[in-house]
């Protein structure tokens, strides 16, 4: 260890995805999401697991930290709140009273609140150094100082900071210049939250529910079309560069506890706001497709601004509508740019990878130094376990399974499985930073296999029938079945399967029922082929994920198909699982077939004196 080496703790807290990240000068070393760790998705408590298994990790002690770096600016925030309700007072007035309480005790004294907790971990007073950059710097810092390019135009997107939804910066070398800001409360993140809980989903967790409804939509329909209309005309306008006024008449984030004025958006759209139990219908599909497409003409026109006012010709975003893959994949399609590049912990867990960043580069004024291939490790962060601690749990466990000591013999049994139409939990080495599942704690199956979408949803996510899945698949052969031109190691951009896969649909599919729509083979590869023939792609080569690089070949060599199916392993509810306890319980109360624990593979068929706990995560 270098003693003149500086390490940075950056972390995020009490709003929602609670981290914790860990720079040595300008590497990172880990990061983790508080929700692995405590099993509460979106956990926003202080992040002291996370901390202390940095710190384990990286094998220093307290007393090396240098600087905290915190995620935002908690005085802004109390501003923006304090003024949002003098604008609604007295409507407000109930909301402020409940929240007020929170802000005395703990956040408007943040720093002095941090270094409690901090002391409580043992953090001598020297290292309690703690700084707060604005939330939207925060996100710029996470999307530009990784990112391979010497200078780019950063665009961050999200509900709200301390006053900023969206930002457009530059940045070069080691330095980030703010060029605009759009300010609360007109929030593109929050006017597409406002849809999702129209739709009966919950906000700030099933905006990806209604990004994956949308395609459901027949985009010929005169219904969606007029409903794209009458949200242009009285929700939202646009202007050239991107930002957008909300008519505040519609919305009731200011001082409700609602997204939406219930009686405006029934006037206007003909019926209520879904109950999350009530079965989704097609106005509520319309209406879906409606909110995206407006979505996305916002963010091209955001970008195009980036672009053309900085100059650049490589383009970074983060923020949590930067995980908008839909979106992300128009950005590609159009060819805006020559290089584009997303934070993949683009919501507020990637803040205290910037905030630690910010330290570095811009308080610390270091030189930035890039690579050929961005600074992330392939998002593969996370805490991993040996092979004898998987295996003392399993003896603890009394688990059945069988050992595979030959990784080659590994991937020949778990591909033959796989064909035979086995879902497969897989679990090996670093557990993924960011809301992904990157081929280290995934649920795999046969993309081209018809039943895996329904019987995934249905007896292992348990989560709704429609929801689609992505593909996993050599990057060598992306080009063969996607109309997509570059990499993509984490997930985040949606392409189309090429024509000479697709099977021939005709107006009536469009036309027909969801359900009509699910039951209908769509391609050669019906479980990771949306309605609308796209696909959310991650992309695995032999440097980024050697193992899942070498099962895929297997699969491919033996049964013809460079992809399979790959989900997060966790059901609905649940974060992804971080242990092989985590993954051993997960597996016990779901109908996958296989689960692969490093060299063990355990049959779910074998498990039978096993007594399966039933926790009870909350649906998101």
């Amino acid at each position: 260890m270098n003693g003149n080496d500086i390490y940075t703790l950056g972390i995020c807290a009490f709003y929602h995805d609670s981290a914790a990240v860990l720079l040595k000068n300008d590497e990172i070393l880990c990061a983790v999401q508080e929700e692995r760790f405590t099993r509460i998705k979106h956990d926003a408590s202080f992040p002291k697991q996370s901390i202390l298994w940095c710190l384990k990790h990286a094998n220093i002690k307290a007393h090396q930290i240098e600087a905290i770096a915190f995620y935002d600016k908690p005085i802004l925030k109390f501003e923006r709140i304090i003024e949002t309700l003098l604008y609604t007072f007295p409507k407000g007035y109930k909301n402020f009273i409940q929240s007020m309480p929170k802000w005395v005790k703990h956040k408007l004294f943040l720093k002095a609140h941090l270094k409690s907790l901090f002391r409580e971990i043992d953090f001598p007073e020297q290292s309690l150094k703690i700084i707060f950059p604005e939330h939207h710097l925060s996100h710029a810092a996470s999307a530009f100082y990784p990112s391979p390019f010497k200078e780019a135009a950063i665009l961050t997107i999200d509900g709200v900071g301390e006053w900023a939804t969206a930002s457009i910066f530059y940045g070069k070398n080691n330095s980030i210049e703010s060029i605009k800001q759009m300010n609360f409360p007109h929030s593109l993140g929050l006017f597409y939250s406002a849809f999702t809980y129209y739709c009966g989903f919950k906000v700030n967790s099933g905006e990806y529910k209604l990004m994956g409804l949308a395609p459901y939509c027949d985009p010929n329909s005169y219904i969606a079309l007029n409903m794209i209309k009458t949200i242009e005309k009285n929700l939202i306008k646009i202007h050239d560069d991107g930002s957008i006024q909300l008519n505040m008449k519609y919305f009731d984030f200011l001082s409700g506890s609602l997204m939406t004025k219930n009686s405006k958006w029934i006037k206007l759209f003909g019926f209520k706001p879904r109950n999350s139990k009530e079965q989704i219908e097609d106005h509520h599909i319309y209406l879906a497709y409606a909110c995206q497409k407006v979505l996305e003409k916002a963010v091209l026109k955001m970008a195009q601004y980036a672009l053309n006012i900085t100059q650049s010709k490589n383009l970074v975003l983060s923020g949590g509508v930067a995980l908008n893959c839909v979106s992300n994949g128009k950005l590609q399609e159009l060819n805006l740019c020559k290089n584009i590049w997303i934070q993949p912990a683009s919501n507020d867990s990637g803040g205290a990878l910037g905030a630690a960043f910010c330290y570095w580069y811009i308080y610390k004024n270091k030189k930035r130094f890039t690579q050929q291939n961005d600074q992330m490790k392939y998002s593969l962060l996370g805490p991993s376990f040996t092979q004898s601690e998987i295996d003392l749990f399993l003896h603890k466990s009394k688990a059945v399974y069988t050992e595979i000591k030959d990784f080659d013999s590994l991937t020949t049994q778990v591909s033959s499985l796989i064909n035979k139409g086995n879902i497969i939990a897989w679990f090996q080495d670093e557990m993924e930073w960011g809301p992904r599942a990157l081929g280290n704690r995934s649920i795999l199956a046969d993309a081209q296999n018809q039943e895996i979408q329904k019987k995934i949803n249905l007896s292992v996510k348990f989560r709704e029938d429609f929801r689609p899945f992505a593909p996993i698949i050599l990057e060598e052969y992306k080009d063969e079945y996607f109309n997509f031109k570059n990499s993509s190691p984490y997930m985040l951009f949606t392409c189309k399967l090429k024509e000479k896969y697709r099977n021939k649909l005709d107006k009536k599919f469009y036309q027909s029922s969801m359900q009509n729509k699910l039951e209908i083979k769509k391609s050669k590869f019906p479980a990771i082929t949306h309605i609308d023939f796209s696909a959310r792609i991650q992309t695995v080569s032999s440097e980024s994920n050697p193992k899942m690089h070498k099962l895929l070949s297997k699969f491919y060599k033996d049964f013809g198909s460079p992809m399979l199916v790959n989900t997060s392993f966790n059901v609905r509810g649940e974060p992804i699982v971080l242990s092989p306890k985590d993954a051993y319980s997960c597996f016990l109360r779901t109908k996958i077939d296989y689960l692969i624990l490093g060299n063990k593979l355990l049959k779910r068929v074998e498990q039978k004196n096993q007594k399966i706990q039933r926790t009870r995560f909350a649906l998101d």
